[in-house]
């Protein structure tokens, strides 16, 4: 029917507009139709990637996991190794006094040692007289 309107008006410019619509009709038709195709080939490649995305957002979650448990320990760790210093330090201040009163006992039994060494040296030059 619109072949036959626009045979009739020859060179009229409405039927130029009218030719000039219906290519644009089928051109719109051929966008619409590589849209849906290009939709299509979209939404396929989606479903076969999506199994993969899963996988890593699984795994990606594991290793969230593993990471958060594994700060906990290292702030355990951190605790009891900060314990561990403070007992180390009080250990070796406790060692140091105990060397301290060593040293003051060995210099006192010298001390005593030597007295007693001049004691007997003087009792036996007069026991020799």
């Amino acid at each position: 029917m619109s072949e036959n309107l626009t045979q009739q008006l020859h060179d009229d410019p409405l039927r130029l507009i009218l030719a000039g619509l219906e290519s644009l009709g089928e051109r719109m038709s051929a966008l619409e139709n590589r849209m849906t195709a290009l939709e299509e080939k979209v939404d396929r490649r989606l479903q076969e990637t999506r199994p993969i995305w899963e996988q890593v957002l699984a795994r990606l979650d594991a290793i969230e996991g593993r990471m958060e448990s594994l700060e906990g320990r290292m702030t355990g760790l951190e605790t009891r190794m900060d314990s561990l210093e403070e007992e180390f330090r009080s250990g070796i201040r406790r060692l140091h006094e105990q060397v301290n009163v060593l040293n003051e006992d060995v210099f006192e039994v010298r001390a005593a040692q030597k007295d007693l060494g001049r004691r007997l040296n003087k009792l036996e030059s007069e026991s020799a007289r």
